[in-house]
C-alpha cells in the first residue's frame, strides 16, 4: 500500500514537472526572468547578464570594453507583461553622446488572448528622459571651432519585438519602433537577426541594428554568446 502510495506521488510530481517545463518560456523572450550571462562583439566587446532576484524581479546590465556604452536597470513581471526600469549611455556613430532614463514594457500578445499563430509578439511603449551632447561647428571668434552642445528631451516611445521558431534551435527575431519628445525630438529603431539555442544553457544570436534621432545615428553588427543559469 505504501508502495503504491509513493509510486503515485512520485508520477503526479513527475507529470507536474513536465507541465511546468513544457510552459517554459522561450529563451529570447523578453519577459523572461531569469539569471544569465553573456558575451558578445559589434566593434568591440561586450558583457551582458541578468540576475533574478526571485520569480518576478531582476536585475539588468550591458557594458562594452572601455564602458563608453553601458545600459543597467531592472525589471518587474506582472501578469501583463513586465514592467523595465533603465539607465543608459549610447555613443553616436559620428560622434557624442546620449544618456538615457526610461520607463518601458513589454506585453505578450497572448496574455490577451490574441493569436499570434506561430509567431511570439511584444508590443512595447514606454517614457525616456534623454540628454544628448553633440558635436556642433560654430563661428566663433572669426574660426571654426567644433565645440559639444547639451540637448535635453523628455517623450514617449512604442514599438515591438516578434519571435518566430523556424526550428527547435534557430528563432527569427525583429524588432522596431519608434518615439518623440519635447523640442521636437524624434527617433527611430530597427532591429533583425537570428538566435540558435544549444541546449537549456547554452545560445548564441546574431543581429544588424540602425536608429536615428535628432542628434545622431547608430548602426551595429552584433553576435553574442549567453549562458543561462538554472
Amino acid at each position: 500500500m505504501k508502495f503504491k502510495l509513493i509510486a503515485a506521488l512520485i508520477l503526479c510530481f513527475s507529470q507536474t514537472t513536465q507541465a511546468a517545463e513544457s510552459k517554459e518560456k522561450h529563451h529570447e523572450d523578453p519577459t523572461k526572468v531569469i539569471t544569465k550571462l553573456g558575451v558578445g562583439y559589434t566593434d568591440e566587446f561586450t558583457l551582458s547578464g541578468s540576475l533574478a532576484l526571485d520569480p518576478a524581479r531582476k536585475l539588468n546590465g550591458k557594458v562594452n570594453s572601455d564602458a563608453s556604452e553601458w545600459r543597467l536597470g531592472g525589471s518587474w513581471l506582472f501578469d501583463f507583461g513586465i514592467l523595465n526600469f533603465a539607465m543608459s549611455r549610447t555613443a553616436y556613430d559620428d560622434g557624442g553622446n546620449k544618456n538615457s532614463y526610461s520607463i518601458g514594457t513589454f506585453a505578450p500578445l497572448k496574455a490577451f488572448g490574441v493569436d499570434t499563430g506561430s509567431w511570439m509578439v511584444f508590443p512595447m511603449a514606454g517614457i525616456s528622459h534623454n540628454k544628448a551632447e553633440v558635436f556642433s561647428s560654430e563661428d566663433v571668434q572669426f574660426s571654426n571651432d567644433v565645440v559639444m552642445v547639451q540637448n535635453t528631451s523628455n517623450g514617449g516611445y512604442i514599438g515591438g519585438m516578434a519571435l518566430r521558431p523556424i526550428s527547435e534551435k534557430w528563432t527569427f527575431m525583429i524588432f522596431g519602433g519608434g518615439g518623440i519628445g519635447s523640442d521636437d525630438y524624434s527617433n527611430l529603431w530597427a532591429g533583425t537577426g537570428a538566435s540558435y539555442k544549444i541546449n537549456d544553457h547554452h545560445s548564441f544570436n546574431f543581429f544588424g541594428f540602425v536608429s536615428e534621432d535628432n542628434y545622431g545615428n547608430v548602426s551595429k553588427i552584433s553576435a553574442s554568446y549567453t549562458y543561462e543559469f538554472k
